[in-house]
Protein backbone atom coordinates (compact mmCIF):
# COMPACT_ATOMS: atom_id res chain seq x y z
CA UNK A 1 0.00 0.00 0.00
CA UNK A 2 2.67 2.25 0.98
CA UNK A 3 4.88 1.24 -2.00
CA UNK A 4 1.81 2.31 -4.39
CA UNK A 5 1.41 5.88 -2.65
CA UNK A 6 5.33 6.39 -2.92
CA UNK A 7 5.52 5.31 -6.96
CA UNK A 8 1.67 7.44 -7.71
CA UNK A 9 3.42 10.58 -5.36
CA UNK A 10 6.47 10.10 -7.69
CA UNK A 11 4.59 10.26 -11.09
CA UNK A 12 2.65 13.41 -10.35
CA UNK A 13 5.81 15.06 -9.53
CA UNK A 14 6.42 17.01 -12.76
CA UNK A 15 9.00 16.05 -15.25
CA UNK A 16 11.94 17.77 -15.51
CA UNK A 17 13.59 18.15 -18.85
CA UNK A 18 16.78 16.82 -18.85
CA UNK A 19 17.81 18.78 -22.24
CA UNK A 20 18.64 22.28 -20.87
CA UNK A 21 18.30 23.68 -24.14
CA UNK A 22 14.53 23.24 -24.27
CA UNK A 23 14.34 24.40 -20.76
CA UNK A 24 16.35 27.35 -21.63
CA UNK A 25 18.92 27.02 -19.64
CA UNK A 26 21.92 27.72 -21.82
CA UNK A 27 24.35 25.73 -19.49
CA UNK A 28 27.79 25.59 -20.66
CA UNK A 29 27.35 27.73 -23.83
CA UNK A 30 30.39 30.33 -24.44
CA UNK A 31 29.38 33.97 -24.59
CA UNK A 32 30.86 34.76 -27.90
CA UNK A 33 28.67 33.22 -30.71
CA UNK A 34 29.99 31.23 -33.15
CA UNK A 35 31.43 32.70 -36.45
CA UNK A 36 29.78 31.83 -39.45
CA UNK A 37 31.30 32.35 -42.99
CA UNK A 38 29.29 35.37 -43.84
CA UNK A 39 31.13 37.17 -40.47
CA UNK A 40 34.41 35.57 -42.04
CA UNK A 41 34.24 37.08 -45.15
CA UNK A 42 32.69 40.57 -43.67
CA UNK A 43 35.83 41.10 -40.93
CA UNK A 44 38.03 40.24 -44.20
CA UNK A 45 36.38 43.09 -46.07
CA UNK A 46 36.73 45.14 -43.18
CA UNK A 47 40.32 44.57 -43.00
CA UNK A 48 41.19 44.75 -46.21
CA UNK A 49 39.18 48.45 -46.34
CA UNK A 50 41.55 49.06 -43.05
CA UNK A 51 45.11 48.30 -44.31
CA UNK A 52 46.97 51.11 -45.89
CA UNK A 53 47.02 50.75 -49.97
CA UNK A 54 50.21 48.95 -51.24
CA UNK A 55 53.25 51.37 -52.55
CA UNK A 56 53.14 50.71 -56.02
CA UNK A 57 56.74 49.59 -57.23
CA UNK A 58 58.67 52.25 -58.77
CA UNK A 59 59.87 52.04 -62.24
CA UNK A 60 63.01 52.23 -63.48
CA UNK A 61 63.55 53.83 -67.12
CA UNK A 62 66.45 52.50 -68.93
CA UNK A 63 69.03 55.21 -70.54
CA UNK A 64 68.88 54.63 -74.11
CA UNK A 65 72.88 55.70 -74.83
CA UNK A 66 72.10 55.90 -78.23
CA UNK A 67 69.90 58.71 -77.47
CA UNK A 68 71.95 60.23 -75.14
CA UNK A 69 75.19 60.58 -77.82
CA UNK A 70 72.40 61.58 -80.55
CA UNK A 71 71.12 64.42 -77.88
CA UNK A 72 74.89 65.54 -77.26
CA UNK A 73 76.12 65.60 -81.02
CA UNK A 74 72.72 67.94 -82.11
CA UNK A 75 73.76 70.05 -78.93
CA UNK A 76 77.13 70.15 -80.25
CA UNK A 77 76.29 71.07 -84.00
CA UNK A 78 73.58 73.98 -82.97
CA UNK A 79 76.52 75.36 -80.71
CA UNK A 80 78.95 74.95 -83.86
CA UNK A 81 76.58 77.12 -86.04
CA UNK A 82 75.38 79.55 -83.56
CA UNK A 83 79.12 80.38 -83.40
CA UNK A 84 79.85 80.21 -87.06
CA UNK A 85 77.17 82.91 -87.53
CA UNK A 86 78.89 84.78 -84.85
CA UNK A 87 82.30 84.87 -86.53
CA UNK A 88 81.73 83.69 -90.13
CA UNK A 89 78.77 85.51 -91.44
CA UNK A 90 78.87 89.53 -90.70
CA UNK A 91 81.10 90.73 -88.20
CA UNK A 92 79.37 94.23 -88.47
CA UNK A 93 76.65 93.79 -85.87
CA UNK A 94 80.12 92.38 -83.36
CA UNK A 95 82.89 95.22 -84.07
CA UNK A 96 82.47 98.68 -83.94
CA UNK A 97 83.61 99.67 -86.88
CA UNK A 98 84.33 103.65 -87.63
CA UNK A 99 81.35 106.05 -89.44
CA UNK A 100 84.28 106.24 -92.28
CA UNK A 101 84.01 102.12 -92.53
CA UNK A 102 80.90 99.93 -93.96
CA UNK A 103 82.03 96.87 -94.30
CA UNK A 104 85.65 95.24 -94.26
CA UNK A 105 86.05 91.24 -95.05
CA UNK A 106 87.37 88.64 -94.16
CA UNK A 107 85.26 89.61 -91.05
CA UNK A 108 86.86 90.59 -87.77
CA UNK A 109 87.95 87.38 -85.78
CA UNK A 110 87.13 85.33 -88.41
CA UNK A 111 88.24 81.63 -88.01
CA UNK A 112 87.83 80.04 -91.70
CA UNK A 113 89.32 82.23 -94.15
CA UNK A 114 91.11 80.58 -96.49
CA UNK A 115 95.18 81.19 -97.81
CA UNK A 116 94.28 83.59 -101.11
CA UNK A 117 91.18 85.42 -99.44
CA UNK A 118 90.82 88.88 -100.20
CA UNK A 119 91.41 91.45 -97.91
CA UNK A 120 88.40 94.00 -98.80
CA UNK A 121 87.26 97.55 -96.73
CA UNK A 122 84.75 99.67 -98.10
CA UNK A 123 84.44 103.47 -97.24
CA UNK A 124 82.45 105.95 -97.07
CA UNK A 125 82.07 108.00 -99.81
CA UNK A 126 84.98 110.89 -100.41
CA UNK A 127 87.62 108.77 -98.54
CA UNK A 128 90.57 106.75 -100.17
CA UNK A 129 93.60 104.95 -97.70
CA UNK A 130 96.02 102.41 -97.84
CA UNK A 131 96.26 98.99 -96.00
CA UNK A 132 99.13 97.73 -93.53
CA UNK A 133 99.00 93.38 -93.60
CA UNK A 134 101.03 91.95 -90.93
CA UNK A 135 103.04 94.49 -90.61
CA UNK A 136 103.43 95.13 -94.72
CA UNK A 137 102.70 98.40 -96.13
CA UNK A 138 100.54 97.40 -99.36
CA UNK A 139 100.84 99.77 -102.26
CA UNK A 140 97.54 101.15 -103.42
CA UNK A 141 96.85 101.35 -106.78
CA UNK A 142 94.26 104.10 -107.97
CA UNK A 143 92.55 102.51 -111.24
CA UNK A 144 91.77 105.69 -112.84
CA UNK A 145 95.12 106.39 -112.61
CA UNK A 146 95.95 103.26 -114.84
CA UNK A 147 93.11 103.38 -117.20
CA UNK A 148 93.54 105.67 -119.89
CA UNK A 149 91.77 106.61 -122.87
CA UNK A 150 93.74 104.87 -125.30
CA UNK A 151 91.93 101.69 -123.72
CA UNK A 152 89.92 99.91 -125.87
CA UNK A 153 86.04 98.84 -124.64
CA UNK A 154 86.99 94.96 -123.69
CA UNK A 155 90.37 95.27 -123.43
CA UNK A 156 92.00 93.81 -119.92
CA UNK A 157 93.90 95.95 -117.95
CA UNK A 158 96.84 95.09 -116.44
CA UNK A 159 96.95 95.85 -112.88
CA UNK A 160 100.04 96.01 -110.79
CA UNK A 161 99.56 93.51 -107.63
CA UNK A 162 99.23 95.63 -104.28
CA UNK A 163 95.47 97.07 -103.02
CA UNK A 164 93.30 98.23 -105.56
CA UNK A 165 91.33 101.47 -104.78
CA UNK A 166 88.18 102.14 -106.87
CA UNK A 167 87.32 105.93 -106.62
CA UNK A 168 83.89 105.68 -107.60
CA UNK A 169 83.07 103.17 -105.05
CA UNK A 170 85.60 103.99 -102.29
CA UNK A 171 87.00 100.49 -101.82
CA UNK A 172 90.22 98.65 -101.41
CA UNK A 173 90.77 95.18 -102.43
CA UNK A 174 93.97 92.92 -101.84
CA UNK A 175 94.06 89.43 -103.13
CA UNK A 176 97.17 87.88 -102.41
CA UNK A 177 99.18 86.79 -105.23
CA UNK A 178 102.54 85.88 -106.81
CA UNK A 179 104.75 88.88 -107.16
CA UNK A 180 102.27 90.73 -104.68
CA UNK A 181 104.00 91.95 -100.83
CA UNK A 182 101.74 88.86 -99.56
CA UNK A 183 101.96 85.63 -102.04
CA UNK A 184 99.04 84.37 -99.97
CA UNK A 185 97.83 84.24 -95.84
CA UNK A 186 99.84 81.14 -93.89
CA UNK A 187 97.94 79.48 -91.08
CA UNK A 188 97.29 81.10 -87.96
CA UNK A 189 95.95 85.07 -87.60
CA UNK A 190 96.31 87.79 -89.32
CA UNK A 191 96.74 91.32 -88.78
CA UNK A 192 94.97 94.25 -91.19
CA UNK A 193 95.26 97.76 -90.49
CA UNK A 194 93.42 100.17 -92.77
CA UNK A 195 94.88 103.71 -93.01
CA UNK A 196 91.91 105.78 -94.23
CA UNK A 197 91.22 110.00 -94.81
CA UNK A 198 89.30 112.14 -96.66
CA UNK A 199 90.02 112.96 -100.01
CA UNK A 200 90.51 116.88 -99.54
CA UNK A 201 92.56 116.59 -96.91
CA UNK A 202 96.29 114.58 -96.79
CA UNK A 203 97.63 111.05 -95.23
CA UNK A 204 98.69 113.23 -92.23
CA UNK A 205 94.85 113.35 -90.82
CA UNK A 206 94.34 109.57 -91.92
CA UNK A 207 92.58 107.43 -89.00
CA UNK A 208 92.95 104.00 -88.52
CA UNK A 209 91.02 100.73 -88.11
CA UNK A 210 92.85 97.24 -87.21
CA UNK A 211 91.33 94.09 -87.47
CA UNK A 212 92.13 90.07 -86.91
CA UNK A 213 91.14 87.00 -89.39
CA UNK A 214 92.35 83.63 -88.99
CA UNK A 215 93.45 81.03 -91.78
CA UNK A 216 92.96 77.33 -91.53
Amino acid sequence: MDDALAARATSDRPRRDRNPCRAGHHVGVPDTAPTTDDDTETSSVRDDLDAPAPESPRRRFKVDKTLVVVCLVVGLGLALVTRGLLVGVTGDDRSSLPDAIERVEPVPDAEQALSQTAVFVDLAAGYTGVLVIDGVPIETIDVSEVADDRIEPGQQVTIPPGAVYEPGNATLTFIPSAGAPIEQFLDGEHEVTVRYWLLEETEQRARSYTWTFNVV
